[in-house]
């Protein structure tokens, strides 16, 4: 599995703990079973779903802060959980340069969401990161 399928894999199972409404390391651990074997990505998606389990409030809280318009319970859960990841690299994965989180969460929003997706993604991360600088 290369960074960008594990990116999508973290993407997808932190919509899943959404739907399900089940935030734990049990599920955690559960759905990374269901991946094929690579340590190296599933320590990824470990640290970053761990990382988010952590500060979901933070993370939401930034979200809602740079979503100019968008209360986030009205954001399509596609989209939210794309940026919820992005935020968790943004914030607390050092190695990864904003750029790369931006991009690849634009990326993820035209694949996974609606034409305009990526574009909204694009601008809500771009807020975050600039009032970051």
């Amino acid at each position: 599995m290369s960074r960008k399928l594990a990116r999508e894999t973290a993407m997808k199972l932190i919509y899943q703990m959404e739907i399900q409404r089940d935030v734990s390391k049990e599920a955690i651990e559960r759905a990374i079973e269901e991946y094929p074997d690579e340590p190296k990505d599933h320590d990824y998606i470990r640290d970053v779903l761990y990382k988010y389990m952590q500060h979901q409030q933070e993370v939401d809280e930034v979200i809602a802060r740079h979503a100019k318009d968008w209360k986030i319970d009205r954001i399509a859960k596609v989209d939210l959980s794309i940026l919820r990841l992005a935020v968790v690299e943004i914030l607390y994965v050092e190695d990864i340069p904003h750029s790369v989180s931006i991009n690849e969460a634009v990326e993820m929003a035209k694949n996974y969401s609606t034409d305009e997706s990526g574009s909204f993604v694009n601008g809500v991360l771009g807020n975050i990161v600039g009032t970051q600088e």
